[in-house]
């Protein structure tokens, strides 16, 4: 290399330009860029050599100005064309004669240029360039394309965001739907979400806290999430929507009933029948008569709604209803088993219309016990929608117009009273319910009363005549069975006080009811054999019982072998417990947020164990709402001692609560 030579080089990735000065040492060179830095280069620095003409470093500014008109990148295509056919590599100086029909040093560089940032049609291979075969070159146009379209379509996103974020309207496009459920995935799942580099690219592009909760709160701002996203639902496998397949076959239920089964319906549309529920229950799944018999005797009549009237085992209806396995109620709404439309509509008991019905006739004994039964698919038609209210009032005025109202709840007391005798262990811990309308959250402690305690009971009167039946026929149904529990003592038991502090003690000790094809005792129900059937609309072990009961009374073989049944009842027991946390947690998540709206609120409290009582950790019930809740305590204290609580911080999606006792930290002042 002579003093004066162009040549080129890398500054940290870029090209720079520059003129030899003078050798350093025996291989090194002193370059001068067009700024009149200096450089000190090794000859395996030296990118490319201009070759025929000497240069000072003021001349690079204009060297480059005349190469910049040549740097076409579309002309390589041309070239690549007649090479590929020739089958021959070639030179920047080569390419520089096809191209331009030129070989000056500007034209040669310029060349060089197009070759050396080319990624599409050439290959360097030593000092030449050699063109690529047309399939690789049609999938590398492929790959940019598809770059190139990626790279606009997060522009576009970006540009959405930046206008959801301003309050204005957005459409979002399936293109956007990969980094929004990124987010979501993110926020949901925190760090065990899958492929979180989108979410983890669009936080920091927008200069967004790279965690959950920021990707929640960007979900947020950006409309897509409330504020109270459900994330336990959210990470469970619980379906929200319903496929539109299975809309479609409810629609069509709807315009036109499949043919009923049942031939022979008994017709009870001659009884006068109460449904008795919340007002704001909007699956009506059973009803309740009393039919006077000669010699003064009564049949009580449970009614339970009859949802396999509208659909088959193994038809589209019955695989969702499968799937979801319960009716899902949450504070902010429910999430039903079956769509609403047949949910609410033919499939309840609606007043005033006559409905389907699988109807359990049954004569008690003096004492409550099942003296004589019947089952049959029916047809009822509901008099009176009541609430609890209602028949709680109409059973404290003794309403002599409604004396049938009145012989139930005699019947369900004796009933009661016989079940005790059996052994039946009766829990009595207030209930809350929460229920979360716009901003608004209200809580209210369900009363044990007289009307709900009826009930209770006939629906436990007709679960054991569906068990005793289904025992007598050896039918294969879901039984629910519980095991004796080991009680504390009757000397221990005495010891805590009456009400839920003795009631929490049996409650940790009671075993958990589970479903099984062989009938056996229900400890806490006092009954040998007992099924649920009761609520066929929104619990799927329930539906099953019917399927096979009623395939029984007509005669027809069962749907469900023993296999099936067992399968089925252990799917269905992991979907509800599923189901029975998301359902709790959700709870407990909007209790704390109403407490955290009312800081100064004081609420009276009731301490009910010990939960780790070396820690001080015990459990406390905020009667007026019905809420158990963990509180560390600052002074010894016992189950059954009462205190005065605020709260002092409270984080629904941290899950935590922290009391202040306000009698014992004002005396501390």
């Amino acid at each position: 290399m002579e003093k004066g030579t162009l040549i080129e080089f890398r500054l940290h990735g870029d090209r720079r330009l520059a003129v030899a000065e003078r050798p350093e040492g025996k291989k090194h060179w002193i370059v001068i860029d067009e700024r009149g830095q200096s450089h000190t280069l090794h000859p395996r620095q030296i990118t490319y050599q201009v070759s025929g003409e000497v240069y000072k470093a003021s001349d690079i500014t204009r060297f480059l100005q005349e190469v910049q008109p040549y740097l076409d990148p579309s002309s390589l295509e041309v070239a690549w064309e007649f090479l590929i056919e020739e089958g021959t590599s070639i030179t920047p100086h080569g390419m520089a004669l096809l191209l331009f029909s030129d070989q000056s040093p500007p034209l040669c560089y310029a060349a060089y240029t197009l070759l050396s940032e080319d990624k599409l049609y050439f290959k360097q291979k030593g000092d030449s360039y050699e063109p690529r075969p047309p399939s690789q070159v049609n999938e590398l146009k492929h790959q940019l394309e598809m770059e190139a379209q990626r790279q606009q379509e997060w522009r576009d996103f970006l540009a959405k965001v930046e206008q959801a974020l301003a309050k204005n309207p957005v459409e979002w496009q399936g293109s956007d739907r990969t980094r929004l459920d990124a987010l979501e995935r993110f926020a949901t799942l925190g760090e065990e979400a899958s492929y979180r580099t989108p979410a983890l690219e669009t936080l920091a592009t927008l200069h967004r806290s790279e965690t959950p909760q920021g990707a929640l709160q960007l979900l947020v701002d950006l409309g897509l999430w409330n504020l109270h996203e459900n994330l336990f639902l959210r990470r469970s496998q619980i379906p929200v929507e319903f496929p539109s397949k299975v809309l479609e076959v409810a629609q069509h239920c709807l315009n036109s009933p499949p043919p009923d089964l049942e031939s022979n319906r008994l017709d009870l549309t001659y009884l006068k029948v109460y449904t008795i529920d919340d007002e704001s229950t909007a699956e009506i799944d059973d009803g309740i008569s009393v039919e006077s018999l000669s010699e003064g005797q009564q049949r009580l009549w449970i009614h339970i709604a009859d949802p396999t009237r509208w659909l088959l085992p193994g038809d589209e209806l019955d695989l969702e209803a499968r799937r979801r396995s319960t009716t899902l109620y949450l504070p902010t709404g429910m999430i039903p088993m079956f769509p609403s439309e047949l949910a609410t509509g033919p499939m309840s008991l609606v007043q005033g219309q006559v409905c389907n019905a699988l109807s359990f006739g049954v004569v008690l004994n003096e004492a409550g016990a099942v003296q004589e039964y019947t089952i049959g698919s029916s047809l009822i038609k509901p008099t009176y929608r009541l609430t609890y209210d209602d028949v709680d009032e109409m059973i404290e005025l003794g309403v002599q117009a409604e004396p049938e109202i009145l012989s139930i709840a005699t019947w369900a007391k004796r009933r009661q009273a016989w079940r005790q005798s059996q052994g039946a262990i009766s829990i009595h811990m207030p209930e809350s319910s929460i229920k979360v309308n716009g901003d608004d959250i209200t809580i209210n402690v369900l009363d044990d009363s007289i009307a709900r305690q009826l009930v209770a009971e006939m629906m436990i009167l007709a679960g054991e005549v569906a068990g005793r039946y289904g025992q007598t026929h050896n039918l294969i149904l879901p039984f629910r069975i519980q095991t004796q529990p080991e009680l504390p003592s009757d000397e221990e038991l005495l010891q805590l006080p009456a009400g839920p502090v003795r009631d929490c003690a049996i409650r940790r000790c009671m075993p958990r009811s589970e479903m099984s094809t062989i009938p056996a005792r229900h400890a806490s129900l006092g009954l040998e054999t007992y099924t649920q059937v009761t609520s066929p609309i929104r619990r799927y072990s329930d539906l099953l019982a019917h399927f096979q009961i009623k395939a029984h009374l007509r005669g027809d073989p069962l749907p469900f072998s023993i296999d099936e049944m067992k399968e089925l009842t252990q799917t269905i027991s992991t979907t509800i417990q599923e189901a029975t946390i998301v359902e709790r947690q959700t709870n407990r998540y909007w209790g704390l947020e109403f407490l955290r709206r009312n800081p100064h609120e004081v609420w009276q409290a009731l301490m009910l164990r010990w939960l780790r009582e070396h820690e001080n950790l015990g459990l406390v019930l905020l009667e007026e709402l019905g809420l158990e809740l963990a509180m560390r305590f600052s002074r010894p204290i016992e189950p059954g001692d009462r205190l005065d609580l605020k709260v002092v911080h409270a984080d629904p999606r941290q899950d935590v609560i922290q009391f202040q006792e306000v009698a014992y930290q004002e005396a501390q002042h």
